[in-house]
C-alpha cells in the first residue's frame, strides 16, 4: 500500500543480498529505518568478510548515522586490521552510538588494534582518548597497561572510568 503519491519502500531482502554477496546493497540496507533489517545487514556484511571491508570503511563517513553505526559493528565482526585507523577516526563521530560501536569493533579486532589504540590515548580529542581506553581495556593486552596508567595520571580523561579499566 502507498500513501498519496509516495510509493511504498520495499523491505530489503537481506538473505538474497547475502547469498549474492551484494555488498553495495547490504551497505545501503544499513540505512533502512527498521532496526532488524539494519542488524541483519550488518551481520551479513560481517559474514561476507574481507570483500566488505573497503565499502564498510567508506560507509563510516556516510551521512546517515544508522549506516555509520552498522558499518562500525560489521567491521568488528570482520576483524580486519585495515579497519583499525578508520574506526579510531570514528571516535570523533557526532553520534555516540557510532563511537560506542567503533570502540566495540576495535575490541573485537584485538591485538592488531593495540598499537594504534595506545597512540590514540594521546589524541587531543577526549572522545578518541576515551574510546581508545575502553577498547584497550576490552582487549586486555599487557602492552597497554603502562600507557593506560600514564593516561590516568595525566588526568585528561574520566579518572573513575580509566580506574575501572585498570582494575580488570
Amino acid at each position: 500500500m502507498s500513501i498519496g503519491f509516495l510509493p511504498e519502500r520495499k523491505t530489503p531482502d537481506i538473505g538474497k543480498m547475502k547469498a549474492k554477496k551484494d555488498v553495495k546493497g547490504l551497505v545501503e540496507a544499513l540505512g533502512y529505518k527498521d532496526e532488524c533489517v539494519q542488524r541483519d545487514a550488518a551481520e551479513a556484511l560481517g559474514l561476507i568478510g574481507e570483500l566488505a571491508v573497503g565499502p564498510l570503511i567508506k560507509a563510516l563517513n556516510d551521512e546517515d548515522e544508522n549506516v555509520r553505526e552498522g558499518a562500525a559493528w560489521a567491521l568488528g565482526e570482520v576483524r580486519d586490521g585495515r579497519a583499525v585507523e578508520p574506526l579510531i577516526n570514528a571516535f570523533t563521530d557526532e553520534n555516540r552510538e557510532v563511537r560506542t560501536r567503533a570502540a566495540y569493533a576495535l575490541g573485537l579486532i584485538g591485538e592488531l588494534a593495540v598499537g594504534p589504540l595506545i597512540k590514540a590515548l594521546d589524541d587531543e580529542d577526549e572522545n578518541v582518548r576515551e574510546g581508545a581506553a575502553w577498547a584497550l581495556g576490552e582487549i586486555r593486552d599487557g602492552r597497554a597497561v603502562e600507557p593506560l596508567i600514564q593516561a590516568l595520571n595525566d588526568g585528561d580523561t574520566d579518572d573513575r572510568r580509566q580506574q575501572r579499566l585498570l582494575e580488570r
